[in-house]
């Protein structure tokens, strides 16, 4: 390797972008339902109150849809217009019986996860009965998931914002294991390269940053004086089963995910299979 090209590989290396929190300020809320008025306004009191505690602050304007008042996606997007929403909150396959499958959102679900700018917080269904003991409780433990962690300022502080005072953030990035072995399979094939040389080098190098994004996390959310736990979980594996083992071993109030992809129309592709298993818990979906 020339000097040229070792000093592009350490300037490259020291290139660190700093987490930079910008809470979400949420004074309109709109719930979406498929209730009755009735049923939809004591759902919406419960909510309030989990949003509420758990941003620390007051929602000035709270706005209940029930069921009769859309039929269509286009009704349902002309309300999110009006409302103009900071905050959307609504639950799986809304008009529909499909909530008793785990295989989908729904349409509506679907159609605000990608065409309003706003996060949606997606509840347990409230006639499904699979929501877990501790949901819209509190959010004492929030874990952020991402496959791309670094500079994700949106996310990160979305998942600090929605943490109550006290509580446990877990920032999380899991490394594709597949797409590392074959690469390594690729490598391994070279001979120039030695390969458990590269494969140690590599992992260390994509552990190391997001490693040392968290560590910025933390070190602006405590700038701020937000008092959070904030710990790290970078692995190598699949998401959906690193996940699954996470939320298996530590009760997890809410689980925050990135939506949108600006490369395609369609959900962000480790969100979706995750948003559609992880019925149990409240997801906050960027």
């Amino acid at each position: 390797m020339s000097k040229v090209d070792q000093f592009e590989s350490v300037f490259r290396a020291a290139l660190k972008d700093p987490f930079e929190y910008k809470p979400l300020e949420i004074k309109r809320a709109m719930l979406v339902t498929d209730l009755q008025v009735d049923q939809a306004n004591l759902l919406a009191e419960e909510l309030k109150s989990f949003v509420e505690s758990a941003i620390c602050g007051a929602v000035s304007t709270w706005a209940t849809v029930p069921g009769a008042e859309y039929k269509t996606t286009v009704e349902l997007l002309a309300r999110v217009e009006h409302e103009k929403p900071d905050l959307i909150i609504a639950y799986r396959n809304l008009k529909s019986e499909a909530w008793k499958y785990p295989h989908s959102l729904g349409e509506f679900l679907d159609v605000l996860l990608q065409l309003t700018s706003a996060p949606v917080l997606v509840i347990p269904h409230p006639d499904a009965g699979y929501a877990a003991d501790h949901s819209l409780g509190a959010c004492k433990s929030v874990l952020a998931m991402t496959d791309h962690l670094a500079n994700d300022y949106r996310l990160v502080s979305a998942a600090a914002s929605f943490t109550e005072k006290g509580g446990k953030l877990i920032l999380s990035h899991v490394e594709d294991q597949a797409v590392f072995d074959r690469y390594m399979e690729a490598i391994s094939k070279i001979p120039q390269i030695d390969t458990d040389e590269a494969r140690a080098l590599l992992t260390n190098q994509l552990r190391k940053g997001p490693s040392d994004y968290i560590e910025s996390c933390r070190t602006v959310l405590s700038e701020r004086t937000l008092a959070l736990d904030v710990r790290a979980q970078v692995t190598f594996g699949s998401n959906l089963a690193e996940y699954k083992s996470i939320l298996e071993k530590d009760p997890i109030d809410l689980l925050v995910m990135r939506t949108k992809d600006h490369d395609q129309l369609a959900m962000h592709g480790q969100a979706y299979p995750l948003a559609v298993e992880m019925r149990a818990i409240p997801l906050l979906m960027i």
